[in-house]
């Protein structure tokens, strides 16, 4: 009976030492990484390249549903021209706010948002809602460095 009260202490024992949590990073709901983001917001609905391109790194890379691959930072500009191209009264209306996501994993540095992008078409004047989540990570000196953008992209430039 001893043994088998030993054996099923034991094995709590172990089953409690591997389920400890361990933390992976901080999770902020202000940081300055979170600001050029807004930064970037407003300079896109603004249509101000230039404005914008200051935020980004030389090397950075987008991605947006449905693209096969990420593109850089200057054929991005054909996308966003794109949209102010088929589309006026366009606005981003953030869902919750943004949370700077600082991983200890590979020293990652993320920006995490929500929202909904609204424009009116040029062509039918419907208004067209995208529901998005998207990812920004930053290098060391503080530039986007990848954009990953999740939505329902498909009838964009269709209206």
């Amino acid at each position: 009976m001893k043994s088998i009260i030993a054996g099923l202490c034991l094995l709590f024992a172990s089953t409690a030492g591997f389920s400890q949590e361990e933390r992976n990073g901080d999770i902020f709901i202000k940081h300055p990484y979170i600001e050029i983001l807004n930064k970037t917001n407003m300079a896109y609905l603004a249509n101000d390249t230039a404005s914008n391109r200051m935020f980004y790194a030389d090397t950075a890379r987008f991605w947006a549903s449905g693209m096969t691959k990420s593109v850089g930072y200057y054929d991005n500009l054909k996308h966003w021209a794109d949209d102010f191209s088929y589309y006026d009264s366009i606005r981003l209306e953030p869902t919750g706010y943004p949370d700077y996501l600082a991983y200890k994993d590979q020293d990652a540095k993320v920006v995490q948002s929500w929202g909904k992008w609204f424009g009116k078409s040029k062509k039918t004047g419907k208004t067209l809602r995208v529901d998005y989540v998207q990812f920004d990570n930053f290098n060391k000196d503080g530039k986007i460095e990848f954009e990953m953008i999740y939505g329902d992209f498909s009838q964009m430039g269709k209206n």
